[in-house]
Order: C-alpha cells, then structure tokens, then sequence
C-alpha cells in the first residue's frame, strides 16, 4: 500500500455555535438541579422526549452522558466499579460506565462544563425499542434517587408494523400522561405536545438533509462528523434552538457541496458505517481513514434521530410509529432493504460493521447479515471487533491492520 499521508482534517465551522448550545443546555439542567426551579426527567435517547417537554420538564439523556464518557476515554477505569455492583462486563458499556462514573463521582461534565455531577431526576422514563439494558439501568437509579420509574415496552425485530403494534406503543405513551401530570404538577396540554412535536419534525427533517448531503460526489462531511453533529437532534429536539442550528449547518454544507468542498482530500472511496461508533476512536479513526483518502459518510446510527413519522395533527400514533420503526428495532429482512437503499445512495463502495462486543442489539454482523448483503450488491465488507465505550476491547494495531488490507482490496476491485 502507498504511504499514509497525514491530511488535515477540515473543521466544520458551526461547530462552534453547537458547542455554545450544549453548555447552555447542560448549565441549565445543572442549575435547574441546584434550586428546584424545574422538573428534570430522565429519558432514553429515543424514547417520547416530546411529551415530556410538552408537560414542562428539563430532558436529561444518560446515553449522551454515555457517549462522553466514551469519548473522554474515562469509561475502562469506571466500568469495573459497576462490575462490583453485579454488572457483567459483557453488557452495555454505556450502563456500566455511566454507573461507575456515578459511584466515583467521575464526570466529563465538570471538565468540559465545570458540574460537578449529573442532574437528580423527578422521574425516569425509558422505551426499550432499543434494548432492555436502558430499563435496567434506569431501574438502577430509580432506586438509587427514589424517583419513579416509567416507561414503554416496544415490541423488537418485528418485519411489518401493524395497527397491534403502534396502537399499543401508543396506548402506553399516553398512558404516561397521567403520572407525568403527578410529578410536574401541570396538567397535559395538547397543543403545547403538537407545538412539541412540531418543531421535532422539522428538527429531525432538517438533520435528514444534512445527512443526505454526503450523497454528493465528493462528499462534504464524513460519518465521524455526523457522530458529533447529532448532538441537538439528541438533546435539543423539540426546541427552536436545534432548527435553528440544523439550518445554519445546513447552509455550511450546501456551501461545500457547490465548491466541491471534500471533507476528505482526495476521496477515493465511499464507505458506509454499520454498528455504534467506537467513541474512544473517533479523531483516530477519522484521521486513519482520511490518510487513505477513503470517506466514511453514512450510517444506519446517525439516522436513528429522523422521525418522519412525526405528525403534529396525530401526536400520540405518529410518535409511537416513529419510534418503532428505527432501524435498531426492525427485523434482518427490514434491515437489509433499508441498507441496500442506503448503498445505492450513498454510491458505497464497502460496508464497515462494527461488532461491539457489549451492544448486540447496534451489532449487525452477528447472524449473517455481511454476507447476504455482499452477496446480493457484490460490495465488500470488513467487521470491526471493538466496543462504543470501553476500549480495553479495542485492538487499534489489528484494526488499523484490517482497514489498510480492506482499502487495498478496494483499490483491487476498482
């Protein structure tokens, strides 16, 4: 293989203005916290955060706590003080990260932001269309707060949505109102959750486009970005703020795409990203794969905050359709037509699939799905074996290895 040539990374300019909306957003759930002046509800990244903005609440999401635990690389000397408590090593990263990060007293938020901890919550509400670990661990703090546990049990891996399925995901979201209306002490108002749900349709419309905009030739972000960029589609959906960021990105990029603007210099290959990003990797990886001129720029991850579904005029069944048509909880056969729709527009060359060894439910390399797909569109493949947060699974001299003989083999095909 040529040499590897140290590229510079090109920074996507609003970065700065999201970086300004995420310390606004966590200073206020960290005040909120302090004086009592609002209610904090804890909930799972893609569970019914409308609602309970709608009923008046301050949203905190553990899973973004998570994901910067991982990336601050904090997770490998946490995740054994929840291993103590009887969490196995071999579930959710996340999980055991989080709770070690709690029983330490160990927080990215006091370097990045100056909070000293997360904040309590009145009430914690989950929706296990991603996995059962969420409800585990938010029965864990349920416990640990004495703050009530509430949630929806979503049905997995089903091939067709039927009217059972979204009625009774809908049935169970609206059965939280009258619980929520106990806790806040403010009664549910319709208008405010469609006001809600509203500006998280545009929101999640607007970070479609975004996303789509790497189906350019050559394209103006990678998938390493997007892992960031999602942060208010996360954290800040169903406020004006996050709209107002996705347009100003949006502009950025529609800019970059009409100067043939490349985020990655000399982009010679497009590949497509399956599985969780390994968080303690991201500047690695991206600066391993630009020094191969090779862009990865989609993924099936970073779609798992587009709700189109989303319908003001129907709140409650639209979020429950939305909400359980997410990639994660879909069947193999869903799954493989909606990457196959992917591959065709993204103009993918090869599929990455990351294998994390404590998220099987974000793994899809497990049951064959590599080489039925490879065997129907005839693009290579490569799986990854590592894990989202902790990095004592991670091999970086093997996978470097395995990246460099998967682009040689690209360059073999072309």
């Amino acid at each position: 293989m040529a040499e590897e040539k140290k590229l510079k990374r090109k920074k996507i300019k609003a970065t700065g203005e999201m970086n300004r909306l995420m310390t606004d957003y966590f200073l206020e759930l960290d005040q909120a916290a302090k004086s009592g002046s609002k209610k904090i509800a804890w909930c799972t990244s893609v569970g019914p955060a409308e609602l309970l903005l709608a009923m008046g609440f301050l949203v905190y999401y553990p899973e973004n706590h998570g994901a910067m635990l991982g990336s601050a690389r904090m997770a490998a000397d946490l995740i054994p003080h929840a291993n103590a408590l009887g969490y196995s090593p071999d579930i959710c990263s996340y999980l055991t990260s989080d709770i070690g990060s709690y029983v330490t007293g160990n927080t990215p938020l006091t370097k990045a932001f100056g909070i000293e901890k997360v904040p309590k919550p009145d009430v914690l509400v989950f929706n296990t269309n991603q996995c059962r670990d969420v409800k585990d661990w938010f029965a864990w703090y349920a416990k640990e707060f004495d703050a009530p546990l509430i949630g929806v049990h979503t049905p997995r891996n089903p091939s067709g949505l039927d009217d059972n399925i979204t009625s009774s995901v809908a049935k169970q979201i609206e059965a939280l109102v009258e619980p929520l209306e106990k806790i806040s002490g403010n009664k549910f108002d319709m208008d405010k959750l469609k006001e809600k749900l509203a500006l998280s349709r545009e929101c999640t419309d607007l970070w479609k486009e975004v996303l789509d905009t790497a189906a350019n030739k050559p394209s103006p972000l990678t998938f390493f970005d997007s892992t960031i960029q999602m942060g208010p589609a996360v954290v800040l959906r169903g406020n004006q703020q996050a709209v107002d960021y996705y347009k100003m990105l949006l502009e950025e990029l529609n800019e970059r795409v009409a100067n043939k603007d490349s985020a990655v210099e000399g982009e010679r290959f497009r590949l497509y990203w399956e599985g969780m990003p390994i968080w303690g990797r991201l500047r690695a990886h991206s600066e391993l794969f630009a020094s191969l001129q090779t862009c990865v720029l989609a993924s099936t991850y970073c779609n798992s905050w587009i709700f189109g579904d989303f319908d003001p005029a129907d709140p409650f069944n639209s979020m429950a359709k939305a909400y359980t048509e997410l990639f994660i909880v879909r069947g193999d056969d869903v799954k493989e037509q909606y990457m196959k729709r992917m591959i065709e527009t993204f103009k993918i060359d090869g599929v990455i699939y990351h294998d994390a060894k404590t998220c099987p439910n974000n793994s899809n390399s497990r049951y064959g799905m590599p080489q039925r797909l490879e065997k129907e569109t005839g693009l290579p493949s490569l799986t990854i074996n590592g894990d989202l947060n902790d990095m004592r699974l991670v091999s970086d001299e093997q996978t470097k290895t395995n990246i460099e003989a998967f682009v040689e083999q690209l360059e073999e095909n072309k």
